[in-house]
């Protein structure tokens, strides 16, 4: 009876006791159900993390290297000059020394954040009207351009009327080539434009002092 007893328990075991190791589950993990998920799959699909949108567009116009003499040698620093826009009429600019390029920049964007201008775009993406911005020894002339002609302009002039949003315009330099000058000239001669209803009204003052 014993004997019995015991070849009935042995056919009875699980293949686990017969020293046989389960079968692998070979289909893809996405046929998987839930419940037959290894361990480590529980967890869903990660998400992407948000991208942080940027409130403006940054240009690097120039990086310049500045030394100063002291009593122990040379002391070298450099400069930058920075233009940030929004391409919708809003614009800034600034400067920023450090000892090394990237504080440099960082500094310069602090800056133009601090020092930003709105300009009003008019139809076709030009300016309203001729123009010419002056500061020191540099003149910047600027005219508007019909639609299709893009910004005839250079280095400093383009960063600016770029990032501010004006697509069609013409341009001229005249006097200092210093970047930060050429950049505070434009800046002038975008700040002196005049809308429509502005042009209007400056027309019919001297009529009404004339009655």
């Amino acid at each position: 009876m014993l004997e019995e007893k015991e070849t009935v328990s042995v056919e009875n075991k699980p293949e686990e006791a017969k020293g046989q190791s389960p079968k692998e589950d070979r289909r893809p993990r996405g046929d998987r159900p839930h419940g037959d998920r290894p361990r480590g799959d529980r967890k869903g699909p990660r998400r992407p993390r948000a991208e942080e949108v940027k409130e403006y567009e940054e240009v690097v116009v120039e990086i310049n290297r500045i030394s100063k003499t002291v009593k122990g040698g040379r002391r070298m620093r450099f400069s930058a000059l920075v233009v940030i826009g929004n391409k919708k009429g809003k614009y800034g600019f600034g400067t920023g020394k450090a000892a090394e390029v990237p504080d440099a920049i960082k500094k310069a964007l602090e800056a133009a954040k601090r020092n930003t201008f709105n300009l009003h775009i008019v139809k076709g993406g030009t300016i309203a009207h001729e123009v010419i911005g002056k500061y020191g020894a540099c003149n910047v002339f600027l005219k508007p351009a019909p639609e299709g002609t893009g910004i005839i302009a250079g280095g400093p002039v383009r960063a600016i009327l770029e990032l501010a949003g004006i697509r069609n315009v013409y341009s001229k330099v005249y006097g200092s080539r210093a970047p930060i000058n050429i950049i505070r000239a434009t800046q002038n001669g975008l700040a002196s434009l005049k809308s429509y209803a502005q042009v209007q009204a400056l027309r019919a003052k001297p009529e009404t002092e004339e009655k």
